[in-house]
């Protein structure tokens, strides 16, 4: 949960600020009617003499409709030495143009999460999904808002971002670079030190298994460039398509 990676005592994070969980992932804007999945996340981060933080989730998702995916996921979370059932999270995704059709696909993301330790507040994070192409280059890049209510310090709107750049090699292992950042509330921006910034090399593939089935993953490894960031973070992805 982003609440429990927050140090204060350390400087990492103001209080107030919200960070993103070690296992986040870059959302994408194609939805597929009648596909299916188990997706399983996880991702680990550390900071110098800080406790790593380590989070997985598991989830099924079903394409219920051409332009809707809906997916609902079991979050887990390990500080240090203690790990701890985290949050449920529901998480819908929307295709807003036909593929293809427009220089830039645009999508919007919906999703809210109830945390197992209720003084951490409800989170509702939404934004629109920004993707392009350009030859064999695919480029995301997703402004996100992140509400936490109920919580009994933080609650309040935040700004982050994902971005991914991938070049189509081949179906089995194409590569890439993925970023992630965290700025404060929306409206009052952290000092540019204490905000969270995050990229690094990626890669991804696809294995088919016919009959419609497939395993697709990504994983990267990143780097902290701000003092509010992570030093480093290895977070990976899974799914298993049916």
């Amino acid at each position: 949960m982003r609440g429990r990676v927050v140090i204060a005592a350390a400087g990492w994070l103001l209080a107030s600020s919200a960070i993103a969980d070690p296992n986040d992932y870059v959302y994408t804007p194609d939805v597929t009617y009648g596909e299916r999945e188990i997706d399983f996340k996880y991702g680990v981060a550390g900071k110098d003499h800080e406790p790593t933080a380590q989070a997985t989730s598991l989830g099924f998702g079903y394409g219920a409709k051409d332009w809707w995916f809906t997916e609902f996921y079991v979050k887990g979370a390990r500080d240090g030495a203690q790990s701890t059932f985290d949050a449920v999270e529901f998480e819908n995704k929307f295709r807003l143009t036909e593929t293809g059709k427009y220089p830039v696909d645009l999508g919007l993301i919906v999703e809210f999460e109830l945390p197992h330790d209720r003084s951490e507040g409800n989170e509702l994070r939404f934004g629109p999904l920004l993707q392009g192409e350009l030859g064999r280059w695919q480029l995301n890049f997703n402004p996100l808002l992140t509400n936490i209510s109920r919580s009994a310090s933080s609650n309040g709107t935040y700004f982050g971002y994902q971005w991914q750049v991938k070049y189509r090699w081949q179906e089995s292992l194409e590569f890439g670079a993925q970023g992630f950042g965290e700025t404060g509330r929306w409206d009052h921006w952290l000092p540019s030190d204490e905000q969270s910034h995050r990229f690094g090399p990626a890669l991804f593939g696809r294995h088919g298994l016919g009959g419609g089935q497939a395993i697709v993953w990504n994983a990267g490894v990143l780097f902290g460039v701000t003092q509010g960031a992570y030093d480093w973070n290895f977070r990976l992805q899974a799914e298993y398509e049916f």
